[in-house]
């Protein structure tokens, strides 16, 4: 197998000791069965807290922050990938989901500007603390620089960032990779750039090793970031297994299947698979526990199984 060596580069990969070791009630990967290679996936754009056009009932954090998490323990995921995660929604996150390993908030270097916007939402990876070891992870920035904090290219909005985790299944032995990104919400150019640089780090993997990349894209199916990446060999896990059809509104503006549909109505969140991750389902989720959504964007769940 091709050895990852840009994302050491990359993403200054580190191991964590405090993830690793033997987990309990592991099976030997020749005798684990196919199930015990499913691994439930669910990508969540949580919506950045604090906004002044949420100060309304039904938006204030306060009050979606519960509808979360009885939405996360509902679906019973292996593995969370959300966006926009802020202080106050990772410390609430990490608190509730205490199973769960978190990744991809705390460091210097997310937060680089001292004045104006620097809450960069983050787009932090929750992982099972009893199924997976944790054997290397990172951070690159979406720019012409990614190895500078907070680095800007194309015109981009925002600095947008990935993060990625690289997993050993404890039940299969087996490893795989996972992403989470965010791409720019305006400008069309650096939404195809950042992906371009993305599916770039990606393919120095070799082609069969297992990859998941979860998403807001803030883009539709045809546009360019998503053909991008099934053109580099990626498969979009809903596309595939719902036969191309578009389900539409994925960013609801907590109006759920009350918004308007325009003509640019379109799905933009994601979960792609590639080498030898197969995805068996792949739904968007419209739950709304005690009528209060949890983002203004609907969830993904997909269940992917590593080969």
């Amino acid at each position: 197998m091709k050895r990852p060596c840009m994302a050491a580069v990359m993403a200054a990969a580190v191991l964590f000791a405090g993830c690793t070791g033997k987990g309990g009630g592991g099976s030997d990967a020749s005798q684990s069965s196919a199930e015990e290679s499913v691994h439930r996936i669910m990508t969540c754009n949580i919506r950045i807290t604090g906004l002044p056009a949420d100060e309304q009932p039904g938006r204030r954090w306060e009050e979606r922050r519960q509808s979360l998490i009885k939405t996360l323990r509902a679906h019973d995921p292996d593995i969370i990938a959300m966006q926009e995660v802020i202080y106050d929604s990772y410390d609430f996150c990490r608190e509730q989901l205490s199973d769960y390993f978190p990744f991809g908030f705390e460091g210097p270097e997310m937060d680089p500007y001292e004045e104006g916007y620097h809450l960069i939402g983050k787009n932090v990876i929750f992982f099972r603390r009893d199924r997976y070891e944790l054997t290397a992870a990172g951070t690159y920035w979406l720019s012409e620089d990614p190895l500078i904090c907070g680095s800007m290219s194309w015109g981009t909005n925002r600095a947008r960032h990935c993060n990625w985790v690289r997993l050993r299944d404890r039940r299969s032995g087996r490893e795989f990779r996972l992403l989470d990104v965010h791409l720019d919400h305006k400008v069309p150019e650096a939404k195809a750039r950042q992906a371009e640089l993305i599916a770039r780090e990606a393919a120095q993997y070799g082609e069969a090793f297992p990859q998941i990349l979860c998403g807001d894209f803030n883009s539709r199916t045809d546009d360019a970031p998503a053909r991008t990446f099934t053109l580099s060999g990626w498969s979009d896990a809903y596309d595939i297994l719902h036969g191309g059809r578009e389900f539409g509104y994925t960013c609801h503006a907590f109006l759920g299947d009350e918004r308007p549909a325009k003509p640019s109505a379109g799905r933009i969140d994601y979960i792609f698979v590639r080498g030898g991750a197969e995805a068996l389902s792949c739904e968007v989720l419209k739950d709304r526990p005690d009528g209060i959504y949890p983002s203004d964007h609907y969830f993904m769940l997909a269940e992917v199984e590593i080969r």
